[in-house]
């Protein structure tokens, strides 16, 4: 049997033999999923592109050319020379350095010019200075959580580098055994919405499939992480499909009781995912609650975190490539497709998916290269889960707005800060626009202005409509001066006693943040209205309302119980959810190609699970099981 150590001796020797000794090549490392390749003379490997990529289809892994540190300009000259070749009018606004990948990071207003024609520019900058660059569009709203991560990251490069070796040598193991089982276990959000989490077992691996956290029901808080097959020791990976918390809140738990693994997801998800989490834990410190891990444990969980592209397929385990598709969801939200065995079987999971086009972000992908088993959300897949045609929905929204308006009342929509938020904004922008309603002020509290940041930076993740008016008509609809961002607990009482407006704050559910405060101030006039454009969840305070509660018990800013009246009109528009209705979630599973042998619900309440596993095994004989916590099944 080959040794690890004799594994990476074979590699090294083969990446030696197949590449010319004028590359001089000086060390071949295992760094997470990839096979880096140390040259001294690297513009020799750009250049002749074609031998890596022959190597690397030979050998099935993914390899990466770094310049050898040594030969690399300091960040000073390298910074100077970068300087001289990008004209002054790409407008560039920063430059960093990524010790550990070996890349300049050249944040410009205009990117074109920075990569020169065919990319001419960018190979003249690693000629002349042995950095690999990364362009990146300089985003229009400058995003603090995104210059803290890439401090964090930078500041960490030698842990960093330690710790993606450890996991490379994981990762690439020699297989010891035939992979001739696959099980898998809910965890969490099976039967229920909240706390999503699975684990998928092989005889060589052990996968964490989500791991979330519900916020609006402490009784089932957390996924079941104490369930006896869990060992954190022999974890192998973390996978996340996207950045709300019921999907990724307690990933940072992990790193707290010493699981040192890698986490993967998009790059849009890293960003949004440490905003929710740090959120999260401010929130809970704020009202009293649990905090179940440290901010140093998210800081943990960034350093460890290996981002991905959608289509880019990636070892993660001897027996387990990963591949991520977009999901329409919210940015960066991605279906997990799981090669599992060498080909002999495969998984995709859609986490939270949209089947349909939206003003945020392109539909969900529904074409695999195989699949045996889909495991599918149902957070709508009861049969009278429909939602409206856009345009009607959009024209309910308008005329809501407008009837408040007109009667002198105010808006108030409590929404999730990631997507939908977003979402909203744009339907807002385009109504004003088009001046079917009048332009007011859109107040943004939370973390809102945020996370729309985010957005900016990534245009290259939204819909193509998005992307055109951005790239090619010089227009962002983020910037509109209808937004105005709320930046104290002062303001909010002036902004109810003002002139007729909407709000737009968190949280969507009225589960706890600035929405709940002006909820309270809002609940008792008539004139006012609260508009519902997400997922309610059981045991909430806008579950509670929405249902048709007259008062409420609520705390007032002197930590006072008061009740208060529930006066204002309450509506629901449920049209504008990043989530698939029944029907979509239907036509998605008929599109799938090619056809799974098994589909599993989750994501659900119980009704809704079993009644759509039900529908599609006697509407297309194909077989399905609606899991339960704790449930296990046997796949292969």
């Amino acid at each position: 049997m080959v040794s690890g150590e004799e594994e990476v001796l074979d590699i090294r020797e083969a990446v030696k033999k197949a590449l010319p000794r004028s590359a001089l090549i000086s060390s071949v490392e295992y760094e997470g999923p990839e096979i880096a390749i140390y040259s001294k003379a690297p513009k020799i490997l750009l250049d002749d592109g074609d031998k890596i990529k022959a190597l690397a289809r030979k050998m099935r892994k993914r390899i990466v050319v770094r310049s050898a540190p040594e030969v690399r300009l300091s960040h000073e000259d390298a910074e100077k020379a970068v300087r001289e070749m990008i004209p002054e009018d790409a407008e560039i606004s920063s430059i960093d350095f990524d010790d550990s990948r070996g890349e300049v990071i050249i944040e410009a207003q205009k990117p074109g010019l920075v990569i020169g024609r065919s990319g001419n520019t960018l190979r003249e900058i690693t000629r002349q200075t042995f950095w690999r660059p990364n362009v990146m569009r300089t985003p229009p709203i400058e995003s603090k959580l995104i210059k803290q991560i890439r401090y964090i990251i930078q500041s960490e490069t030698s842990r960093r580098n330690k710790a993606f070796r450890e996991i490379g040598w994981r990762i690439h193991r020699q297989s010891l055994v035939e992979t001739d089982w696959i099980r898998l276990t809910a965890f969490g959000g099976f039967k229920e919405v909240g706390r999503q989490s699975m684990f998928l077992q092989t005889p060589e691996s052990n996968i964490l499939i989500d791991c979330g956290v519900n916020v609006g029901t402490p009784s089932k808080a957390f996924p079941r992480l104490d369930m006896p097959e869990f060992n954190i020791q022999e974890l192998d990976a973390v996978i996340i499909t996207h950045a709300h918390l019921d999907h990724c809140g307690m990933v940072p738990f992990l790193f707290k009781y010493g699981y040192r693994g890698p986490v993967y997801m998009t790059s849009p998800s890293l960003n949004l995912a440490t905003l929710l989490q740090l959120d999260y834990l401010d929130v809970a410190e704020r009202e009293g609650k649990l905090r179940p891990y440290r901010d140093r444990d998210v800081k943990e969980a960034i350093l460890h975190t290996i981002t991905l592209n959608y289509g880019e397929v990636t070892d993660i385990a001897p027996d387990v490539r990963l591949t991520l598709h977009n999901a329409g969801h919210i940015l960066g939200s991605a279906i997990i497709h799981l090669h599992i065995g060498d080909g002999q079987y495969n998984l995709a999971y859609t986490g939270d998916f949209k089947f349909g086009r939206t003003r945020l972000l392109e539909p969900a992908t529904f074409t695999f290269p195989r699949l045996e088993t889909l495991i599918v959300e149902s957070t709508y897949g009861h049969p009278t889960d429909k939602m409206h045609p856009r345009q009607e929905v959009e024209k309910k929204f308008a005329g809501i707005i407008c009837r408040t308006i007109e009667r002198g009342g105010k808006v108030l929509i409590p929404v999730l800060a990631v997507g939908r938020a977003q979402e909203i904004m744009l339907v807002i922008e385009d109504l004003v626009t088009k001046e079917r309603i009048p332009k007011i002020p859109i107040y943004l509290e939370g973390m809102i202005a945020q996370a729309t940041a985010i957005h900016t930076a990534h245009p290259e993740a939204l819909s193509k409509k998005i992307r055109e008016m951005i790239f090619h008509q010089g227009v962002n609809p983020f910037l509109n001066d209808i937004f105005v961002q709320v930046d104290s607990h002062e303001q909010r009482e002036e902004i109810v006693e003002g002139e007729p407006c909407i709000i737009m704050a968190t949280s969507g559910m009225l589960a706890g943040g600035p929405s709940v405060d002006y909820f309270r101030l809002l609940a008792p006039d008539e004139k006012n209205t609260l508009c519902f454009v997400s997922y309610q969840g059981e045991d909430t305070l806008g579950r509670r309302i929405q249902k048709g509660w007259k008062e409420a018990n609520m705390r007032n800013r002197d930590g006072k119980t008061q009740v208060v009246p529930v006066n204002l009109q309450v509506v629901t528009v449920e049209g504008f959810s990043g989530h698939s209705d029944r029907k979509q979630i239907l036509n998605f599973i008929k599109r799938v190609n090619p056809v799974p042998e098994k589909v599993l619900p989750c994501h659900g309440e119980a009704s809704k699970c079993m009644n759509l596993a039900s529908t599609i095994h006697k509407s297309m004989n194909i077989d399905t099981k609606a899991l339960a916590v704790t449930e296990s099944i046997k796949l292969k």
